[in-house]
């Protein structure tokens, strides 16, 4: 019997272009009209366009390491992308759940990268605040990870329950 390719997930990287689009797309926004460190209110009392850098990682971590950083999470961030890309090349087009945060994952990643490699920092532009308690400021390829990491936590926990109760009725 001859074998049959299935045909791979690998279309959901054009989810990963259109991500990585969308981030460069809104930081030059943020480069070409909004004043540095200067809060501009979106929704008052929640919600502020600001403009800020970060050299580091999520939460500002190892922003004044001296620059190193830059290259270790650049190459973090290839790597993860790489090994991504590589399960998405041995994933089912149709299965959504393993590709759809896969891709927002290397949208987001490269997104943040191509900002250290042309900047040498990362533009942060959106500020969530409640009161006197602010969220750290970051940006749309930062919200893609998050998103893309919520639902491969997510959909990992519920297919390992789907794959189990399926092993039982079995």
């Amino acid at each position: 019997m001859p074998k049959q390719n299935k045909p791979n997930a690998l279309i959901w990287l054009l989810l990963s272009i259109a991500v990585i689009a969308i981030d460069q797309w809104s930081k030059n926004w943020v480069l070409t009209s909004l004043p540095e460190f200067t809060a501009i209110p979106v929704i008052d009392g929640f919600w502020n366009w600001y403009r800020t850098y970060n050299t580091g990682a999520a939460f500002s971590f190892l922003s004044d390491a001296g620059g190193w950083q830059k290259y270790l999470f650049t190459v973090l961030a290839f790597g993860i992308s790489g090994l991504l890309g590589w399960w998405l090349a041995r994933t089912a087009r149709g299965d959504w759940r393993t590709a759809l945060p896969y891709s927002l994952v290397i949208g987001g990643a490269l997104g943040n990268v191509i900002d250290r490699l042309v900047h040498g920092k990362v533009i942060d532009f959106i500020q969530w605040y409640w009161r006197d308690h602010y969220w750290p400021a970051f940006n749309i390829a930062d919200s893609a990870i998050v998103a893309g990491a919520i639902g491969i936590a997510l959909f990992g926990l519920l297919g390992g329950k789907r794959a189990a109760g399926s092993a039982q009725q079995g």
